[in-house]
């Protein structure tokens, strides 16, 4: 029996189990958006039994941006002494009046970076330039981004900046069942985040919430097991954090990734969009570094700014609509002229969904 063979026959066995395990309806969160484009690629949702619902969540670092933090790092791109790096998602994401392509199109200095340890190279080779790194991202990116500063440190690096928009997603999740406004029968837990933070971090939701999630990985076989233990705890009235991706997942997590984040950053209260200010979801770099803080270096305070009229991309994420329940999507929002983030990014919800359809 060949390989693909055999993950089919097991993905057929987990499919039947799934539909053995299902006693009226059943609705998942899927937290991360690896996950909602792998359900949306491999078809799952056709394949599983119509009573259970997948539900996007906020797991999607440049979605959960907020304007205001667009616009800060757009009027720092204009600056004619800035070198301005960031992730490729990043650059067409919408601010209030402009977005990253559009400074770099009348141009600024902006450049995509594909490891954050560039940074230190870019700012090495550009003496005479303030180099700025926009960082986006959650505890998965973290981890490299705080051994970019500290290597920039030790090298003695002077001009580099770090304008962060890192956040966390424990406090998400706590906010979003704290709202009382989704009635959810579990998460399904992003296997990318877990590999460096581990399970204890979310073992607030069954404690605290009565709620309960798999820690699981991106292949399809991998999201169907996930859904599959989430519905065995419901049957039982379990409510326990798992982990279905032990392959790379420790319950421990990553000891020397969280040590390194440590050093370098500290937690504090953070924006999201959709969300607001969620306590300690963020991360700024510490005292020690301060020096590299582009925010206080360079003196641009954030400024709230109103959401595009018409625009849901807030309620996407929190779970309460679906994408095409939005008045703009597929009509003034596209993945050619997108209004939200959401239409954006490789791991939007909405992206998906006009990419591939949500159609059983």
């Amino acid at each position: 029996m060949s390989e693909i063979q055999s993950d089919e026959r097991r993905v057929a066995s987990v499919v039947e189990e799934i539909a053995g395990l299902v006693d009226g309806g059943f609705q998942a969160m899927e937290v991360c958006g690896t996950h909602t484009v792998s359900i949306f690629r491999s078809g799952i949702r056709s394949l599983l039994p119509e009573h259970i619902e997948l539900i996007s969540g906020p797991g999607c670092p440049v979605c959960v941006t907020p304007i205001g933090e667009i616009d800060r790092a757009v009027r720092l791109a204009h600056r004619q002494d800035v070198v301005l790096l960031t992730f490729g998602d990043l650059m067409r994401v919408p601010g209030s009046t402009s977005s990253l392509s559009m400074a770099r199109a009348e141009g600024s200095d902006v450049r995509v970076i594909t490891s954050p340890l560039d940074t230190v190279e870019i700012a090495r080779g550009e003496p005479g330039k303030k180099v700025v790194f926009f960082a986006v991202g959650f505890e998965t990116t973290s981890p490299a981004i705080a051994a970019a500063v500290r290597e920039a440190q030790k090298s003695g690096i002077g001009n580099l900046f770090v304008l962060s928009s890192l956040r966390l997603i424990p406090p998400a999740l706590r906010v979003l069942l704290s709202s009382g406004k989704l009635a959810l029968d579990g998460f399904l837990l992003p296997g990318h985040v877990s590999v460096i933070i581990g399970a204890e971090p979310y073992s607030f939701l069954p404690r605290e919430f009565s709620s309960r999630g798999v820690i699981t990985g991106f292949e399809p076989l991998d999201i169907l097991e996930g859904l599959s233990m989430l519905l065995r705890q419901r049957n039982e009235g379990r409510a326990e954090i798992e982990i279905q991706y032990r392959r790379a997942v420790r319950a421990e997590g990553n000891p020397r990734a969280l040590r390194v984040m440590d050093e370098i950053f500290i937690p504090v209260d953070a924006r999201w969009r959709g969300l607001g200010i969620i306590s300690d979801s963020g991360l700024a770099l510490r005292k020690e570094f301060g020096e590299m803080d582009a925010a206080e270096a360079f003196d641009i305070p954030y400024e709230e700014v109103e959401e595009p009229p018409g625009c849901r991309c807030g309620e996407v994420l929190q779970g309460l609509i679906r994408p095409p329940e939005c008045p703009l999507f597929g009509v003034r929002c596209t993945p050619m002229h997108p209004v939200g983030p959401c239409m954006v990014s490789s791991e939007g919800s909405c992206a998906a969904f006009h990419r591939y359809g949500g159609m059983r």
